[in-house]
């Protein structure tokens, strides 16, 4: 695998995600993720650590938030 070039822009946004009873889960931007730079892995910083709920990554869109 080649080494990927590291990028000030994180390629993955976590939220956290709490699920309602029959409503759409609300989703809460906690953090950001990054790809090493051998590509085997991510380094990722959370602002908030949820109590509840799940922690999903998501690619970067081009759309701003």
């Amino acid at each position: 695998m080649t080494e990927q070039t590291s990028s000030k822009s994180p390629s993955h946004i976590a939220y956290q995600v709490r699920d309602r009873k029959e409503q759409t889960g609300i989703w809460t931007r906690i953090g950001a993720a990054w790809p090493q730079k051998d590509g085997k892995g991510f380094n990722i910083q959370l602002d908030a650590v949820p109590l509840d709920g799940r922690i999903t990554l998501r690619v970067q869109s081009e759309d701003k938030e």
